[in-house]
Protein backbone atom coordinates (compact mmCIF):
# COMPACT_ATOMS: atom_id res chain seq x y z
CA UNK A 1 0.00 0.00 0.00
CA UNK A 2 1.34 3.49 -0.81
CA UNK A 3 2.08 6.41 1.50
CA UNK A 4 2.55 9.48 -0.20
CA UNK A 5 4.65 12.22 1.12
CA UNK A 6 2.80 15.07 -0.60
CA UNK A 7 -0.35 14.55 0.66
CA UNK A 8 -0.32 17.19 2.73
CA UNK A 9 1.19 19.66 -0.05
CA UNK A 10 -1.01 23.05 -0.55
CA UNK A 11 -3.12 23.17 -3.56
CA UNK A 12 -4.72 25.99 -5.25
CA UNK A 13 -7.44 27.73 -2.74
CA UNK A 14 -10.60 27.68 -4.43
CA UNK A 15 -13.63 29.76 -3.25
CA UNK A 16 -17.27 28.81 -2.51
CA UNK A 17 -19.54 29.12 -5.52
CA UNK A 18 -21.30 32.56 -5.91
CA UNK A 19 -24.25 32.78 -3.85
CA UNK A 20 -23.45 29.77 -1.54
CA UNK A 21 -24.89 30.28 1.65
CA UNK A 22 -22.82 26.95 3.95
CA UNK A 23 -20.02 27.30 5.07
CA UNK A 24 -16.86 26.90 2.67
CA UNK A 25 -13.70 25.82 3.86
CA UNK A 26 -10.39 25.58 2.27
CA UNK A 27 -7.67 26.48 5.04
CA UNK A 28 -5.27 23.82 6.11
CA UNK A 29 -6.98 22.78 9.15
CA UNK A 30 -9.91 22.18 8.03
CA UNK A 31 -8.82 19.97 5.50
CA UNK A 32 -6.96 17.83 7.83
CA UNK A 33 -10.14 17.69 9.99
CA UNK A 34 -11.68 16.18 6.86
CA UNK A 35 -8.73 14.15 5.66
CA UNK A 36 -9.54 10.75 7.85
CA UNK A 37 -12.67 8.22 8.41
CA UNK A 38 -12.80 5.38 10.38
CA UNK A 39 -11.07 3.35 8.35
CA UNK A 40 -7.10 3.24 6.97
CA UNK A 41 -7.17 5.80 4.52
CA UNK A 42 -5.56 9.62 4.49
CA UNK A 43 -6.53 12.09 1.82
CA UNK A 44 -6.20 15.87 2.12
CA UNK A 45 -9.58 17.34 0.49
CA UNK A 46 -9.00 20.47 -1.77
CA UNK A 47 -11.80 22.28 0.35
CA UNK A 48 -14.60 21.76 2.62
CA UNK A 49 -18.11 22.58 1.63
CA UNK A 50 -21.30 22.19 3.92
CA UNK A 51 -24.39 23.03 2.35
CA UNK A 52 -27.29 24.56 4.38
CA UNK A 53 -30.37 23.06 2.50
CA UNK A 54 -31.18 21.16 -0.74
CA UNK A 55 -31.12 24.74 -2.44
CA UNK A 56 -27.69 25.10 -1.54
CA UNK A 57 -26.63 21.55 -2.61
CA UNK A 58 -28.32 22.16 -5.92
CA UNK A 59 -25.90 25.57 -6.11
CA UNK A 60 -22.68 23.37 -5.36
CA UNK A 61 -23.57 20.86 -7.62
CA UNK A 62 -23.74 22.86 -10.47
CA UNK A 63 -21.08 24.99 -9.81
CA UNK A 64 -18.90 21.95 -9.70
CA UNK A 65 -20.09 20.63 -12.98
CA UNK A 66 -19.36 23.61 -14.78
CA UNK A 67 -16.09 23.74 -13.08
CA UNK A 68 -15.13 20.38 -13.18
CA UNK A 69 -14.35 20.24 -9.66
CA UNK A 70 -14.95 16.49 -8.11
CA UNK A 71 -17.04 16.36 -5.07
CA UNK A 72 -16.49 14.15 -2.23
CA UNK A 73 -20.23 13.53 -0.22
CA UNK A 74 -19.71 12.89 3.39
CA UNK A 75 -22.09 11.97 6.73
CA UNK A 76 -20.37 10.79 9.73
CA UNK A 77 -17.31 9.24 8.29
CA UNK A 78 -17.42 5.98 10.23
CA UNK A 79 -17.56 4.59 6.66
CA UNK A 80 -14.34 1.42 6.48
CA UNK A 81 -13.32 1.92 2.77
CA UNK A 82 -12.05 5.23 2.20
CA UNK A 83 -15.00 6.33 0.08
CA UNK A 84 -15.60 9.07 2.22
CA UNK A 85 -12.28 10.50 1.86
CA UNK A 86 -10.61 12.21 -1.24
CA UNK A 87 -9.05 14.87 -2.92
CA UNK A 88 -12.32 16.84 -4.30
CA UNK A 89 -14.44 18.99 -2.44
CA UNK A 90 -16.12 16.83 0.53
CA UNK A 91 -19.74 17.77 0.89
CA UNK A 92 -20.18 17.49 4.62
CA UNK A 93 -24.53 16.71 4.91
CA UNK A 94 -24.14 14.85 8.80
CA UNK A 95 -25.95 17.78 10.19
CA UNK A 96 -29.13 16.89 7.57
CA UNK A 97 -30.36 15.73 10.41
CA UNK A 98 -34.46 15.62 10.09
CA UNK A 99 -36.56 12.84 11.26
CA UNK A 100 -39.95 12.70 9.94
CA UNK A 101 -43.21 11.70 11.79
CA UNK A 102 -44.15 7.91 11.74
CA UNK A 103 -46.27 6.74 9.67
CA UNK A 104 -47.51 4.12 12.13
CA UNK A 105 -50.09 2.51 9.20
CA UNK A 106 -47.72 2.50 6.85
CA UNK A 107 -44.82 1.70 9.20
CA UNK A 108 -42.41 4.22 6.86
CA UNK A 109 -40.14 7.11 8.28
CA UNK A 110 -38.35 9.47 6.27
CA UNK A 111 -35.10 10.89 7.39
CA UNK A 112 -32.60 13.76 5.94
CA UNK A 113 -28.99 11.84 5.28
CA UNK A 114 -27.61 12.98 8.22
CA UNK A 115 -29.88 11.40 10.67
CA UNK A 116 -28.30 8.84 13.27
CA UNK A 117 -29.30 5.77 12.71
CA UNK A 118 -30.06 4.69 16.50
CA UNK A 119 -32.12 8.26 16.64
CA UNK A 120 -34.17 7.05 14.18
CA UNK A 121 -34.66 3.38 15.61
CA UNK A 122 -35.56 5.38 18.83
CA UNK A 123 -38.20 7.33 16.65
CA UNK A 124 -39.73 4.13 15.46
CA UNK A 125 -39.60 2.32 19.20
CA UNK A 126 -42.02 5.19 20.74
CA UNK A 127 -44.60 3.38 18.30
CA UNK A 128 -43.80 -0.20 18.64
CA UNK A 129 -41.51 -0.41 15.58
CA UNK A 130 -38.13 -0.32 15.07
CA UNK A 131 -35.34 -0.01 11.82
CA UNK A 132 -34.46 -3.17 10.80
CA UNK A 133 -31.08 -2.65 9.84
CA UNK A 134 -28.75 -2.34 12.80
CA UNK A 135 -25.08 -1.75 12.31
CA UNK A 136 -22.51 -1.90 15.17
CA UNK A 137 -22.35 2.08 14.61
CA UNK A 138 -25.88 2.88 15.16
CA UNK A 139 -24.53 5.66 17.05
CA UNK A 140 -22.92 7.47 15.15
CA UNK A 141 -23.80 6.26 11.29
CA UNK A 142 -26.16 7.97 8.97
CA UNK A 143 -29.00 7.09 7.37
CA UNK A 144 -27.19 8.21 4.45
CA UNK A 145 -24.46 6.86 4.73
CA UNK A 146 -26.24 3.38 5.51
CA UNK A 147 -27.86 3.69 2.20
CA UNK A 148 -24.99 4.47 0.48
CA UNK A 149 -22.93 1.58 1.66
CA UNK A 150 -25.86 -1.16 1.46
CA UNK A 151 -25.31 -1.23 5.18
CA UNK A 152 -26.26 -4.31 7.16
CA UNK A 153 -25.87 -5.63 11.22
CA UNK A 154 -25.76 -8.53 13.28
CA UNK A 155 -30.04 -9.14 12.12
CA UNK A 156 -29.42 -9.03 8.33
CA UNK A 157 -29.47 -12.77 9.11
CA UNK A 158 -33.11 -12.54 9.31
CA UNK A 159 -33.65 -9.02 7.95
CA UNK A 160 -31.64 -8.18 5.38
CA UNK A 161 -29.49 -5.27 4.35
CA UNK A 162 -30.08 -1.65 3.89
CA UNK A 163 -31.41 -2.04 -0.05
CA UNK A 164 -34.53 -4.30 1.64
CA UNK A 165 -36.18 -1.54 3.36
CA UNK A 166 -35.25 1.71 1.42
CA UNK A 167 -39.07 2.79 -0.24
CA UNK A 168 -37.54 5.75 -1.52
CA UNK A 169 -34.95 8.80 -1.93
CA UNK A 170 -34.31 11.88 -2.97
CA UNK A 171 -31.66 12.75 -5.16
CA UNK A 172 -29.55 15.19 -6.31
CA UNK A 173 -27.99 14.10 -9.38
CA UNK A 174 -24.67 15.19 -11.02
CA UNK A 175 -25.72 18.03 -13.08
CA UNK A 176 -28.01 19.79 -10.34
CA UNK A 177 -31.39 18.00 -11.21
CA UNK A 178 -33.46 16.39 -8.44
CA UNK A 179 -36.07 13.73 -8.53
CA UNK A 180 -37.36 11.39 -6.13
CA UNK A 181 -37.08 7.37 -6.84
CA UNK A 182 -39.53 5.29 -5.15
CA UNK A 183 -40.23 2.05 -5.82
CA UNK A 184 -43.06 0.80 -7.71
CA UNK A 185 -43.26 4.24 -9.49
CA UNK A 186 -41.78 5.02 -12.82
CA UNK A 187 -38.72 7.16 -12.51
CA UNK A 188 -38.95 10.95 -13.65
CA UNK A 189 -38.03 12.19 -16.15
CA UNK A 190 -34.22 13.96 -16.18
CA UNK A 191 -31.37 13.21 -17.66
CA UNK A 192 -29.50 10.97 -15.73
CA UNK A 193 -32.30 8.74 -15.56
CA UNK A 194 -32.97 8.27 -19.43
CA UNK A 195 -29.73 7.88 -20.00
CA UNK A 196 -29.73 4.71 -17.62
CA UNK A 197 -33.47 3.48 -18.63
CA UNK A 198 -31.95 3.75 -22.15
CA UNK A 199 -29.05 1.40 -21.39
CA UNK A 200 -30.55 -0.75 -19.53
CA UNK A 201 -32.57 -1.72 -22.06
CA UNK A 202 -30.51 -3.57 -24.42
CA UNK A 203 -30.52 -7.58 -24.30
CA UNK A 204 -26.70 -7.80 -23.82
CA UNK A 205 -26.75 -5.28 -20.46
CA UNK A 206 -29.82 -6.92 -19.39
CA UNK A 207 -27.65 -9.70 -19.41
CA UNK A 208 -24.99 -8.33 -17.87
CA UNK A 209 -27.19 -6.40 -14.79
CA UNK A 210 -28.71 -10.18 -13.87
CA UNK A 211 -24.93 -11.95 -13.66
CA UNK A 212 -23.90 -8.85 -11.52
CA UNK A 213 -24.47 -11.06 -8.47
CA UNK A 214 -21.94 -14.02 -6.19
CA UNK A 215 -23.71 -16.49 -6.30
CA UNK A 216 -24.96 -17.97 -3.01
CA UNK A 217 -23.23 -14.96 -1.05
CA UNK A 218 -26.24 -14.13 1.22
CA UNK A 219 -24.50 -10.04 1.61
CA UNK A 220 -22.80 -8.02 -1.14
CA UNK A 221 -21.98 -4.19 -0.78
CA UNK A 222 -19.50 -4.64 -3.66
CA UNK A 223 -20.32 -2.69 -7.21
CA UNK A 224 -23.84 -1.67 -7.90
CA UNK A 225 -27.03 -3.37 -7.30
CA UNK A 226 -27.34 -4.42 -11.10
CA UNK A 227 -28.89 -7.88 -10.35
CA UNK A 228 -31.40 -6.64 -7.74
CA UNK A 229 -32.35 -3.94 -10.29
CA UNK A 230 -32.53 -6.84 -12.77
CA UNK A 231 -35.52 -7.98 -10.55
CA UNK A 232 -37.39 -5.35 -9.12
CA UNK A 233 -36.98 -2.54 -12.12
CA UNK A 234 -36.62 -0.19 -9.72
CA UNK A 235 -33.66 2.37 -9.96
CA UNK A 236 -33.71 2.73 -6.27
CA UNK A 237 -31.89 -0.66 -6.38
CA UNK A 238 -29.02 0.90 -7.90
CA UNK A 239 -29.21 3.94 -5.90
CA UNK A 240 -28.51 2.12 -2.72
CA UNK A 241 -24.81 0.87 -2.57
CA UNK A 242 -23.70 3.47 -4.85
CA UNK A 243 -21.62 5.26 -1.83
CA UNK A 244 -22.08 8.71 -3.40
CA UNK A 245 -20.67 8.14 -7.16
CA UNK A 246 -24.18 8.29 -8.72
CA UNK A 247 -26.06 11.36 -6.56
CA UNK A 248 -26.37 12.72 -3.55
CA UNK A 249 -29.02 11.22 -1.07
CA UNK A 250 -30.93 14.46 -0.05
CA UNK A 251 -33.90 12.47 1.99
CA UNK A 252 -34.79 8.75 2.50
CA UNK A 253 -37.59 6.48 3.30
CA UNK A 254 -37.17 3.54 4.67
CA UNK A 255 -39.66 0.95 5.99
CA UNK A 256 -40.45 -0.57 9.39
CA UNK A 257 -40.89 -3.47 11.48
CA UNK A 258 -43.14 -4.67 15.07
CA UNK A 259 -40.44 -4.84 17.53
CA UNK A 260 -39.81 -8.05 19.07
CA UNK A 261 -42.12 -9.03 21.59
CA UNK A 262 -39.52 -10.85 23.27
CA UNK A 263 -36.08 -12.28 23.40
CA UNK A 264 -33.64 -14.90 24.42
CA UNK A 265 -29.94 -15.54 23.28
CA UNK A 266 -27.40 -18.10 23.79
CA UNK A 267 -23.76 -18.65 23.40
CA UNK A 268 -22.22 -22.48 22.23
CA UNK A 269 -18.43 -22.65 22.51
CA UNK A 270 -16.91 -25.14 19.06
CA UNK A 271 -13.65 -27.22 19.40
CA UNK A 272 -13.77 -26.79 15.36
CA UNK A 273 -14.61 -24.30 13.12
CA UNK A 274 -16.36 -26.51 10.79
CA UNK A 275 -18.50 -27.26 13.97
CA UNK A 276 -19.77 -24.05 14.49
CA UNK A 277 -20.37 -23.44 10.80
CA UNK A 278 -22.79 -26.33 10.85
CA UNK A 279 -24.49 -24.68 13.91
CA UNK A 280 -24.23 -21.72 12.55
CA UNK A 281 -26.54 -22.71 9.65
CA UNK A 282 -28.90 -24.63 11.93
CA UNK A 283 -29.64 -21.47 13.74
CA UNK A 284 -30.81 -20.22 10.34
CA UNK A 285 -32.73 -22.77 9.66
CA UNK A 286 -34.42 -22.18 13.15
CA UNK A 287 -35.15 -18.71 12.60
CA UNK A 288 -32.47 -17.16 14.29
CA UNK A 289 -32.41 -13.34 13.55
CA UNK A 290 -28.93 -12.94 14.56
CA UNK A 291 -25.95 -15.55 14.96
CA UNK A 292 -22.41 -13.57 15.46
CA UNK A 293 -18.86 -15.87 14.90
CA UNK A 294 -15.96 -15.29 17.89
CA UNK A 295 -12.96 -16.68 16.18
CA UNK A 296 -10.11 -17.87 18.31
CA UNK A 297 -8.63 -15.10 17.81
CA UNK A 298 -11.27 -12.99 19.38
CA UNK A 299 -11.83 -15.35 22.13
CA UNK A 300 -8.24 -14.98 23.22
CA UNK A 301 -8.27 -11.21 23.16
CA UNK A 302 -11.60 -11.24 25.40
CA UNK A 303 -9.87 -13.62 27.95
CA UNK A 304 -7.40 -10.50 28.59
CA UNK A 305 -10.20 -8.33 29.84
CA UNK A 306 -11.83 -11.74 31.73
CA UNK A 307 -14.77 -11.57 29.83
CA UNK A 308 -15.09 -15.31 28.31
CA UNK A 309 -17.87 -17.31 30.11
CA UNK A 310 -16.73 -20.80 31.49
CA UNK A 311 -15.90 -23.48 28.95
CA UNK A 312 -15.00 -21.07 26.15
CA UNK A 313 -11.94 -20.13 26.80
CA UNK A 314 -10.05 -23.03 24.96
CA UNK A 315 -12.84 -23.30 21.72
CA UNK A 316 -11.52 -22.76 18.32
CA UNK A 317 -14.83 -20.84 18.15
CA UNK A 318 -17.54 -18.91 19.36
CA UNK A 319 -21.11 -18.53 18.37
CA UNK A 320 -23.55 -15.60 19.95
CA UNK A 321 -27.65 -16.15 18.47
CA UNK A 322 -30.60 -14.31 19.15
CA UNK A 323 -34.10 -15.80 18.86
CA UNK A 324 -37.07 -13.65 18.67
CA UNK A 325 -40.86 -14.52 20.12
CA UNK A 326 -44.17 -13.61 20.60
CA UNK A 327 -43.59 -13.86 24.31
CA UNK A 328 -41.05 -14.59 26.86
CA UNK A 329 -42.19 -18.19 27.03
CA UNK A 330 -42.14 -18.63 23.11
CA UNK A 331 -38.52 -17.16 22.94
CA UNK A 332 -37.06 -19.51 25.75
CA UNK A 333 -38.38 -22.28 24.26
CA UNK A 334 -36.69 -21.45 20.57
CA UNK A 335 -33.46 -20.33 22.61
CA UNK A 336 -33.81 -24.53 24.24
CA UNK A 337 -34.76 -25.92 20.92
CA UNK A 338 -31.17 -24.14 19.23
CA UNK A 339 -28.94 -24.98 22.75
CA UNK A 340 -30.03 -28.67 21.16
CA UNK A 341 -28.66 -28.01 17.93
CA UNK A 342 -26.03 -26.90 18.96
CA UNK A 343 -25.07 -29.47 21.20
CA UNK A 344 -25.73 -31.58 18.16
CA UNK A 345 -23.35 -29.79 15.89
CA UNK A 346 -20.69 -30.59 18.72
CA UNK A 347 -20.41 -27.58 20.97
CA UNK A 348 -18.48 -28.44 24.06
CA UNK A 349 -20.17 -25.90 26.40
CA UNK A 350 -23.60 -23.60 25.54
CA UNK A 351 -24.67 -20.82 27.89
CA UNK A 352 -28.44 -19.37 27.85
CA UNK A 353 -29.71 -15.94 28.34
CA UNK A 354 -33.07 -16.07 28.85
CA UNK A 355 -33.86 -12.44 30.21
CA UNK A 356 -33.03 -8.80 29.31
CA UNK A 357 -30.13 -8.69 31.96
CA UNK A 358 -28.45 -12.21 31.26
CA UNK A 359 -28.77 -11.25 27.45
CA UNK A 360 -27.10 -8.08 27.69
CA UNK A 361 -24.03 -9.52 29.62
CA UNK A 362 -23.80 -12.01 26.92
CA UNK A 363 -23.73 -9.47 24.22
CA UNK A 364 -21.38 -7.18 26.12
CA UNK A 365 -18.41 -10.40 24.90
CA UNK A 366 -19.29 -9.30 21.19
CA UNK A 367 -18.42 -5.67 21.98
CA UNK A 368 -15.48 -6.13 24.13
CA UNK A 369 -12.56 -6.02 21.30
CA UNK A 370 -12.38 -2.87 20.57
CA UNK A 371 -11.30 -1.21 24.19
CA UNK A 372 -9.16 -4.34 24.77
CA UNK A 373 -7.63 -3.58 21.38
CA UNK A 374 -7.00 -0.21 22.48
CA UNK A 375 -5.31 -1.43 25.95
CA UNK A 376 -2.92 -3.72 24.03
CA UNK A 377 0.37 -2.88 23.12
CA UNK A 378 0.48 1.23 21.66
CA UNK A 379 2.89 0.11 18.67
CA UNK A 380 -0.18 -2.02 17.52
CA UNK A 381 -2.28 -0.11 14.94
CA UNK A 382 -5.55 -1.93 14.59
CA UNK A 383 -5.59 -1.71 10.99
CA UNK A 384 -9.07 -2.90 8.79
CA UNK A 385 -7.86 -3.52 5.52
CA UNK A 386 -9.33 -7.27 5.17
CA UNK A 387 -12.48 -6.69 7.09
CA UNK A 388 -15.29 -7.54 5.33
CA UNK A 389 -15.29 -10.29 3.09
CA UNK A 390 -18.27 -12.61 2.90
CA UNK A 391 -18.45 -16.06 1.14
CA UNK A 392 -21.06 -18.79 1.06
CA UNK A 393 -22.15 -19.86 3.99
CA UNK A 394 -20.88 -23.44 3.29
CA UNK A 395 -16.92 -22.17 2.84
CA UNK A 396 -16.96 -20.32 6.12
CA UNK A 397 -14.45 -22.66 7.61
CA UNK A 398 -12.42 -22.19 4.80
CA UNK A 399 -12.37 -19.18 4.93
CA UNK A 400 -11.63 -18.24 8.54
CA UNK A 401 -8.89 -20.39 8.30
CA UNK A 402 -7.06 -19.18 5.07
CA UNK A 403 -7.74 -16.03 6.86
CA UNK A 404 -5.93 -16.80 9.60
CA UNK A 405 -2.94 -18.74 7.69
CA UNK A 406 -2.31 -15.83 5.67
CA UNK A 407 -1.94 -13.61 9.22
CA UNK A 408 0.31 -16.44 9.85
CA UNK A 409 2.61 -16.32 6.98
CA UNK A 410 2.98 -12.53 7.23
CA UNK A 411 4.12 -12.48 11.22
CA UNK A 412 0.76 -10.30 11.74
CA UNK A 413 -1.38 -11.29 14.56
CA UNK A 414 -5.06 -10.15 13.83
CA UNK A 415 -8.53 -10.45 15.43
CA UNK A 416 -11.21 -12.51 13.59
CA UNK A 417 -15.22 -12.43 14.48
CA UNK A 418 -18.46 -11.15 12.30
CA UNK A 419 -21.57 -12.60 11.15
CA UNK A 420 -21.46 -16.52 11.21
CA UNK A 421 -24.76 -16.98 10.23
CA UNK A 422 -24.33 -15.24 6.86
CA UNK A 423 -20.72 -16.21 6.34
CA UNK A 424 -19.49 -12.44 6.70
CA UNK A 425 -16.03 -11.86 8.35
CA UNK A 426 -14.60 -9.20 9.73
CA UNK A 427 -10.30 -8.92 10.58
CA UNK A 428 -8.39 -6.88 12.61
CA UNK A 429 -4.70 -6.97 11.80
CA UNK A 430 -2.73 -5.58 14.87
CA UNK A 431 0.52 -4.38 12.76
CA UNK A 432 3.40 -2.83 14.27
CA UNK A 433 4.26 0.01 11.69
CA UNK A 434 7.97 1.06 13.75
CA UNK A 435 8.94 -2.52 12.01
CA UNK A 436 10.87 -2.54 8.89
CA UNK A 437 8.62 -4.23 5.78
CA UNK A 438 4.92 -3.69 7.64
CA UNK A 439 3.97 -2.39 4.49
CA UNK A 440 4.74 -4.80 2.09
CA UNK A 441 3.35 -7.22 4.48
CA UNK A 442 0.17 -5.68 4.24
CA UNK A 443 0.50 -5.51 0.68
CA UNK A 444 0.90 -9.04 0.56
CA UNK A 445 -1.93 -9.78 3.29
CA UNK A 446 -4.40 -7.90 1.26
CA UNK A 447 -3.34 -9.83 -2.12
CA UNK A 448 -3.46 -13.15 -0.62
CA UNK A 449 -6.84 -12.59 1.29
CA UNK A 450 -8.51 -11.04 -2.05
CA UNK A 451 -7.14 -14.33 -3.78
CA UNK A 452 -9.26 -16.21 -0.85
CA UNK A 453 -12.26 -14.35 -1.02
CA UNK A 454 -12.25 -15.12 -5.00
CA UNK A 455 -11.38 -18.94 -5.34
CA UNK A 456 -14.09 -19.64 -2.86
CA UNK A 457 -16.73 -17.52 -4.79
CA UNK A 458 -17.10 -14.39 -2.22
CA UNK A 459 -17.34 -10.66 -2.27
CA UNK A 460 -14.58 -8.50 -0.88
CA UNK A 461 -17.23 -6.40 1.13
CA UNK A 462 -20.15 -7.43 2.63
CA UNK A 463 -21.40 -4.12 4.22
CA UNK A 464 -18.86 -1.67 4.17
CA UNK A 465 -18.74 -0.65 0.36
CA UNK A 466 -15.31 -1.05 -1.89
CA UNK A 467 -14.38 2.44 -1.26
CA UNK A 468 -10.83 3.56 -2.63
CA UNK A 469 -9.96 0.87 -0.90
CA UNK A 470 -11.03 -2.14 -2.61
CA UNK A 471 -12.58 -0.42 -5.78
CA UNK A 472 -8.47 -1.29 -7.45
CA UNK A 473 -9.38 -5.20 -6.67
CA UNK A 474 -12.99 -5.53 -8.39
CA UNK A 475 -11.00 -7.00 -11.08
CA UNK A 476 -9.95 -9.78 -8.84
CA UNK A 477 -13.88 -10.62 -8.11
CA UNK A 478 -16.42 -9.64 -11.05
CA UNK A 479 -16.22 -10.80 -14.51
CA UNK A 480 -15.06 -7.88 -17.24
CA UNK A 481 -18.81 -8.17 -18.41
CA UNK A 482 -20.29 -7.18 -15.01
CA UNK A 483 -17.72 -4.60 -14.48
CA UNK A 484 -18.82 -2.61 -17.83
CA UNK A 485 -22.00 -3.03 -16.47
CA UNK A 486 -21.00 -1.00 -14.01
CA UNK A 487 -19.22 1.39 -15.62
CA UNK A 488 -22.45 2.46 -17.92
CA UNK A 489 -24.44 2.63 -14.61
CA UNK A 490 -21.85 5.33 -13.71
CA UNK A 491 -21.66 6.61 -16.81
CA UNK A 492 -25.30 7.20 -17.08
CA UNK A 493 -25.77 8.91 -13.88
CA UNK A 494 -22.31 10.98 -13.66
CA UNK A 495 -20.91 11.27 -17.51
CA UNK A 496 -18.56 13.55 -16.48
CA UNK A 497 -16.89 11.31 -13.24
CA UNK A 498 -17.43 14.12 -10.94
CA UNK A 499 -18.73 12.38 -8.25
CA UNK A 500 -16.83 10.59 -5.51
CA UNK A 501 -14.18 9.62 -8.36
CA UNK A 502 -11.80 6.53 -7.72
CA UNK A 503 -15.06 4.73 -6.03
CA UNK A 504 -16.86 1.76 -7.58
CA UNK A 505 -14.97 2.99 -10.87
CA UNK A 506 -11.26 2.58 -10.79
CA UNK A 507 -9.80 6.04 -12.58
CA UNK A 508 -7.08 4.90 -14.72
CA UNK A 509 -3.57 6.86 -13.60
CA UNK A 510 -4.39 6.40 -10.05
CA UNK A 511 -2.63 4.47 -7.79
CA UNK A 512 -3.98 1.21 -6.31
CA UNK A 513 -3.71 1.85 -2.88
CA UNK A 514 -4.84 5.16 -0.63
CA UNK A 515 -2.51 6.14 1.74
CA UNK A 516 -2.78 5.03 5.54
CA UNK A 517 -2.98 7.10 8.08
CA UNK A 518 -0.90 5.34 11.04
CA UNK A 519 1.98 5.63 8.81
CA UNK A 520 4.78 7.71 11.04
CA UNK A 521 7.01 8.80 7.78
CA UNK A 522 3.78 11.09 6.46
CA UNK A 523 4.16 14.48 6.98
CA UNK A 524 2.49 16.53 9.87
CA UNK A 525 -1.28 17.32 9.81
CA UNK A 526 -2.19 20.68 10.08
CA UNK A 527 -2.51 22.14 13.33
CA UNK A 528 -3.71 19.95 16.46
CA UNK A 529 -6.12 17.88 13.88
CA UNK A 530 -4.11 14.67 14.70
CA UNK A 531 -5.25 14.82 18.05
CA UNK A 532 -8.44 15.98 17.18
CA UNK A 533 -8.69 13.17 14.78
CA UNK A 534 -6.82 10.34 17.28
CA UNK A 535 -9.50 11.42 19.64
CA UNK A 536 -12.66 10.92 17.30
CA UNK A 537 -11.13 7.35 16.43
CA UNK A 538 -10.21 6.56 20.17
CA UNK A 539 -14.08 7.64 21.53
CA UNK A 540 -16.23 6.49 18.45
CA UNK A 541 -16.97 10.15 18.27
CA UNK A 542 -17.83 10.13 14.63
CA UNK A 543 -21.23 11.96 14.84
CA UNK A 544 -18.93 15.09 16.06
CA UNK A 545 -19.36 17.75 13.10
CA UNK A 546 -15.87 18.36 12.55
CA UNK A 547 -16.02 22.07 12.24
CA UNK A 548 -17.51 22.65 15.57
CA UNK A 549 -13.71 20.82 16.65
Amino acid sequence: MRTAPGDCALTARLGPPPGFRGSFRSDDLARALYSEAAGIARAIPSAIAVPLDRDDLIRLVRWASDSGVALIPRGSASSMAGGAVGRGIVVDVSRWRSIGPVDVNQRLVRAGPGAICSEVDAAARAHGLRLPVDPSSAAFCTIGGMTATNASGPHTLAFGSMRRWVRAIECVFADGSVGELRRGNPSPDLAPLRRFTEAATSLATRAQFAAGRHDGVRKDSSGYGIASFAESGDAVDVLVGSEGTLAFFTSIEVALLPTAGATSSLLGAFASLDQAAIAAGRARDLGAVACELLDRTFVEIAAVGGLVPVGTGQAEAVLLAEVEGRDLNGAAATARRLADEFRASGATAVHLALDAATEKEMWALRHAASPILARLDPSLCSMQFIEDGAVPPDRLSDYVLGVRAALDRQETRGVVFGHAGDAHVHVNALVDVTVVGWRDRLNVLLDEVTGLVSSLGGTISGEHGDGRLRTPLLDRVWPQGVRDAFALVKHSFDPAGLLNPGVKIFVAGESGAPTIKYDPTLPPLAGNAAGLLKSIERDRGYARFRLDL
